[in-house]
């Protein structure tokens, strides 16, 4: 094993500013990119990136002992996955791959012709040759997967992942668990090149993150040793009707588990939770990019920055009071009146909105906290422009000038 987990250099700085999941995310991204590491597809924001490397790293994986034992294997079907998929195929074991967002159930079984060679060996383990040699294997299909091997946008040498931010992973391991694929000594592996491997603040954690077991670079192979427990299965708590609805598999687990005594009441039927997340529920709504009214002149588009501010109290400094909300992964196509146009709808319009296009985000900051929490319900999930935003609080809560939302570059 190497040295302490490295670092880009934006994401340096002391421990009190460790940066949040999606600072983390987009630094990953941007810096795949701006480096010429980055693989098709393109461009890698928002994805599980795709490396230069990543059939090397994937390599190492014949050379682990979990995987000379291993009989069944679950890989996820990301890009640079694609050789840890054909890995699996040559050594003649069974492999596993997770339906795409887990529309049409939760795995498909690959299955090659009969002697196959290797060139049809690497068709089925790319995505066209998943879709083309591949049987469905529903909740009855008694998978005993004794390999896990999922993508990560970053990871720490002490096994912890962050993932791409829509959680089907996570869900996935924890559906694996429910219906008894899983053990809770199952190896999981992932996959990434090395300016991948940070240093991760455990308080970013949460009890329903993968952690991993093995890191696999195109130098290096971390054995992690962790600790942190994996998730127990399904926690229907953190699970919203939104979700359920996406996930037809989901329902049914959720029927099987309710049969057997098991708590299995959702995010948003919880009494506490109910008035907020059901309100933001329905008013969701998915807006396509350019169906707004032409922007008006000086309308900023992606690549520009702009600072828009309360008209009748624009000056913001002294406050003691503002929330920072801030949106990513807005897509190249989105136009900064789009936006505000869903703000609006929403009624939760910024007394100030930092528009980062070229960066594919914006920082909305509020004087009242409850429009912003409402902010944050509203328009997590929300799609614009084919794009899912993330939305999270910033960094910090208090405004400090320009010179804070640079910190967030």
């Amino acid at each position: 094993m190497a040295g302490p987990g490295r670092r880009l250099p934006a994401l340096a700085g002391p421990p009190s500013e460790a940066a949040s999941k999606w600072e983390i995310r987009e630094k990953v991204w941007e810096h795949l990119e701006a480096s010429g590491l980055a693989e098709f597809p393109r461009p890698v924001h928002g994805r599980i990136p795709n490396f230069k490397g990543s059939l090397q790293a994937c390599c190492s994986l014949r050379e682990l002992d979990v995987f000379s034992r291993a009989r069944e294997l679950k890989v996820d079907p990301d890009k640079p996955l694609e050789g840890a998929r054909l890995a699996a195929l040559q050594a003649r074991k069974t492999l596993l791959v997770p339906t795409p967002r887990l529309r049409t159930g939760l795995f498909n079984r690959i299955v090659p012709p009969p002697g196959a060679t290797k060139e049809v060996l690497r068709k089925c383990a790319t995505s066209q040759g998943v879709k083309e040699y591949s049987v469905p294997v529903g909740l009855d299909g008694k998978a005993q997967v004794d390999l896990v091997v999922v993508g990560s946008v970053a990871v720490s040498e002490k096994g912890w992942r962050i993932g791409k931010g829509e959680g089907y992973a996570d869900m996935e391991y924890a559906m694996m668990v429910s219906m008894g694929a899983v053990q809770e000594d199952t190896p999981i592996v992932t996959i990434v090149h090395d300016c991948q491997v940070l240093d991760i603040a455990e308080e970013l954690l949460d009890d329903h993150d993968l952690t991993v077991d093995y890191i696999l670079t195109p130098t290096r192979t971390i054995q992690t040793n962790c600790k942190r427990p994996k998730p127990q299965g399904i926690m229907w708590h953190k699970v919203s009707s939104e979700m359920l609805g996406k996930i037809p598999i989901l329902k049914t687990l959720r029927s099987r588990e309710k049969q057997a005594g098991k708590d299995v009441t959702l995010q948003d039927e919880h009494p506490a939770l109910a008035n907020t997340n059901r309100a933001a529920l329905s008013n969701k709504k998915v807006m396509p990019a350019n169906t707004q009214p032409r922007a008006a002149p000086g309308s900023a588009p992606v690549g520009q920055s702009r600072v828009e501010s309360d008209p009748v109290n624009p000056r913001l400094e002294g406050s003691d009071t503002i929330t920072t909300v801030y949106v990513g992964n807005l897509p190249a196509s989105l136009r900064v009146s789009e936006l505000k146009s869903a703000l609006r709808e929403f009624q939760v319009t910024p007394v100030r909105l930092n528009w980062q296009g070229a960066q594919h985000r914006a920082f909305l900051e509020y004087r009242d906290k409850g429009t912003a929490d409402r902010a944050l319900s509203s328009l997590q999930g929300l799609s614009l422009g084919g794009s899912t935003l993330r939305v999270e609080l910033a960094k910090s809560q208090r405004n400090k000038g320009q010179g804070e939302i640079n910190s967030h570059k």
